[in-house]
C-alpha cells in the first residue's frame, strides 16, 4: 500500500504489535511499550532508519496566476526575515530551531547553525506562515 504522507510515494510498512513482557510470567494484558527507559536502550536498532530532514526558510502565498509568471531570475519574497529562526525539520515534526550561516564565501555555500533543540518531553511548535 502507497503511504500519502510520503513525498516519494514510498510504501507503507507493515509492523506487529507485541505484548509488553515484564518478566513475571503472566501476561497482565499490557500492550503498550514504556518508552521511559529510552536513553537506556540500544540505539543500533534505529541507526541505519532512513528520515528525512528539512530545513525550512519561510513560506510565500501566492495566486496560481502569480505562480505561473514566475519564471528564471524571478524572486520570491518569504515570510522570514534576515536574522529570523529557522525550522529544521526531521519527518515533518520540528526537532530544533538555527539560524543561517555561511560556510564558505565562494562557493556561496550555506549551513544552519542550531540554536534551540527539542527535547522528548517538550515539543517546538512550527513557525505560523504568515505570508501575505
Amino acid at each position: 500500500m502507497i503511504d500519502p504522507n510520503d513525498p516519494l510515494g514510498g510504501d507503507l510498512e507493515q509492523t506487529e504489535t507485541y505484548a509488553a513482557y515484564d518478566g513475571d510470567g503472566v501476561d497482565d494484558g499490557a500492550n503498550e511499550t514504556d518508552f521511559r527507559g529510552a536513553d537506556k536502550m540500544d540505539l543500533d536498532l534505529v541507526l541505519d532508519v532512513s528520515v528525512t530532514m528539512q530545513v525550512v526558510l519561510g513560506a510565500a502565498r501566492m495566486s496560481v496566476a502569480e505562480l505561473l509568471k514566475l519564471n528564471r531570475g524571478s524572486i520570491v519574497k518569504l515570510d522570514t526575515k534576515v536574522g529570523d529562526p529557522i525550522d529544521v525539520v526531521v519527518n515533518g515534526r520540528v526537532i530544533a530551531r538555527g539560524e543561517i550561516v555561511v560556510l564558505d564565501q565562494d562557493d556561496q555555500r550555506f549551513g544552519v547553525t542550531l540554536t534551540e533543540i527539542a527535547t522528548p518531553n517538550s515539543k517546538l511548535n512550527a513557525k505560523k506562515a504568515k505570508a501575505a
